[in-house]
């Protein structure tokens, strides 16, 4: 029986009364109630810090996968991959990344990031080496003494006798979520993706992504975000607000007819953007997420 991961994405700033780490607290809970797989923090110019966001989230869950987004010039990539390590040993390795590289040039400069054009993917790309590469790097002695083992030359970031030890190096790497549809940013994530997040209209550069991760060894599974509006019935989708403001409007089991036309597309990975999102993600863990455990999945 094919599964979907299912994930939501929380909020980082005030919705209308509710603000603060209370309203974060009781969206994640819903999720885990509801059995989601996970929840991801966005990179927002104006709203709270996502890693800090993150890590709250962590520690008022026990099985919820939360991913953090950010983009690859806010850190170096070593101090990101220890603050990450630390991060997956307090939560079980439930900490995940997904990298903004395709920020507005504005938010960028605004951030003190100029890096500009394709330049931005293969900075990302040694950010994510390298990450990986001090995280399995290990040290050794010599006779200069202790010394990390991982060594890296780039364009934008160099590191000499890298590497963490233990208890850095003991728990697993992050998973590495990434976006975007042009050719730079499947070839980012066929190099160095675990799952590559489409917006609806440009699912169909899945299959381009898949032949470009094979040639290279690799497979990335494939994922969807969609904003949504649910309900039971075309009664209560009538009466309530936001119905042309979303990807997709619909009754509970049009949601899911929808999802296993994904699946049969090979997704693996949905995430929801849903508003207000305490009583959204309650109906998605209440109402949509039984209806995906129907045996009709199965063979897909």
């Amino acid at each position: 029986m094919t599964t979907l991961d299912i994930q939501v994405l929380l909020p980082t700033r005030a919705e209308g009364v509710r603000h603060g780490f209370g309203h974060l607290r009781e969206v994640v809970r819903a999720a885990e109630l509801g059995t989601l797989s996970g929840a991801v923090v966005p990179f927002d110019p104006d709203g709270l810090e996502s890693w800090s966001v993150a890590a709250a989230a962590l520690r008022d869950t026990r099985w919820l996968r939360v991913a953090a987004e950010f983009h690859p010039g806010v850190s170096t990539p070593v101090y990101a991959a220890k603050v990450a390590a630390s991060l997956q040993r307090f939560s079980g390795a439930r900490f995940a990344w997904r990298l903004a590289v395709d920020l507005d040039p504005a938010v960028a400069r605004a951030h003190g990031d100029f890096t500009v054009g394709d330049d931005r993917y293969l900075r990302a790309a040694e950010f994510l080496q390298i990450a990986r590469g001090v995280w399995g790097g290990g040290k050794a002695s010599g006779p200069g003494g202790v010394k990390g083992e991982f060594t890296f030359e780039g364009k934008f970031f160099d590191v000499l006798d890298g590497g963490f030890a233990a208890p850095l190096s003991l728990v697993p790497f992050p998973q590495v979520q990434l976006t975007g549809a042009s050719p730079a940013a499947l070839d980012l994530s066929a190099r160095h993706g675990d799952v590559h997040i489409f917006a609806p209209p440009t699912l169909a550069a899945a299959a381009q992504l898949t032949e470009l991760a094979t040639a290279h060894g690799r497979t990335v599974q494939l994922g969807v975000q969609l904003s949504v509006l649910l309900r039971e019935d075309a009664a209560e989708l009538a009466d309530a607000p936001f119905r042309d403001e979303v990807d997709f409007a619909g009754t509970y089991a049009e949601a899911a007819d929808l999802l296993r036309a994904y699946a049969a597309q090979g997704v693996s990975t949905v995430v929801f953007d849903a508003r207000p999102r305490i009583e959204e993600t309650y109906r998605v863990g209440e109402h949509l997420r039984p209806l995906l455990e129907n045996p009709v999945l199965e063979g897909v």
